[in-house]
């Protein structure tokens, strides 16, 4: 049976920000139930060891997130936690406390909102973070803004540098700059939509190779940058993932990429996937 990377499973669509980059989603809020969380988690089992909470959304928003980290825990799987940093204050102990594998903070959020806090304590409540879990887990700051809204980078960089001290060491995964902890930047991209520029056909994407998602409705989506479940292959839910997988529009998807070959209008729309050219 073939096992991905990574499953991006969305506990919830709703967030607490508005970032500029973010393409947001205009599928109906909702939060994934905590029985409908747990069938989820069984089925995903035999297919994953790395579960992403995340796909649209704020996961520190969900009220049961102790809860569904500790069950995904039980379930033996390593939770992966994407946050906007600024409910770290509030909910930093919880992802301490419950086993959380990695936590990837946007840093480059603040700068796409027009946040009420002060830039100065928004800093301060995502690097206390990261020196209080220091160790406990893989911590990566993300600045993924080349190209965009990077003017607040040099004032991050001076203040990671004054809650991490050391020694900053480059690495295949980012800048090392604690235990465990690390400083990664990437270009701005562009989602994809449906309204959006067709770049052509020719393309490939680890989607249904390496990774997969899940929508907090259930419904199952090739990647994680189908923000709107465009490509709806089926609901875990309701069918097993073998019975979406085999089936005709998974299949298609599939073998087009093998073939260097989208299938599906969101792909051919889809600039991040133009990285993967000449694989």
């Amino acid at each position: 049976m073939k096992r991905f990377k990574k499953v991006y499973l969305e506990i919830s669509n709703v967030c607490n920000l508005r970032c500029s980059f973010c393409p947001g989603t205009k599928r109906k809020p909702m939060v994934m139930q905590e029985a409908e969380f747990k069938v989820i988690l069984q089925k995903l089992q035999p297919w994953t060891d790395y579960l992403y909470f995340h796909l649209m959304g704020e996961p520190l928003c969900h009220p049961h997130l102790a809860e569904y980290l500790q069950l995904a825990y039980e379930a033996g799987f390593k939770v992966i936690i994407t946050t906007n940093g600024s409910l770290l204050r509030k909910c930093g102990d919880v992802l301490i406390d419950n086993h959380v594998h990695k936590v990837n903070v946007s840093m480059h959020a603040f700068e796409a909102n027009d946040l009420s806090v002060p830039f100065s304590k928004y800093l301060e409540d995502c690097l206390e973070f990261g020196n209080k879990a220091e160790g406990k887990m893989i911590i990566c700051y993300r600045l993924w803004n080349g190209g965009g809204a990077d003017q607040l980078n040099p004032e991050i960089l001076d203040a990671m540098h004054k809650a991490f001290p050391g020694e900053w060491v480059t690495e295949p995964r980012g800048i090392r700059i604690g235990h465990r902890v690390y400083l990664e930047h990437g270009d701005k991209f562009d989602w994809p939509d449906l309204s959006g520029d067709d770049q052509g056909q020719d393309v490939f994407c680890y989607g249904l190779r390496d990774q997969i998602g899940v929508l907090c409705d259930g419904t199952v989506v090739p990647c994680c940058l189908d923000h709107e479940g465009d490509i709806a292959l089926g609901n875990l839910l309701q069918q097993d993932m073998e019975q979406i997988l085999s089936a005709v529009r998974a299949q298609a998807l599939y073998n087009g990429f093998s073939c260097g070959k989208a299938t599906e209008e969101l792909c051919r729309k889809c600039g991040y996937a133009r990285r993967f050219q000449g694989r």
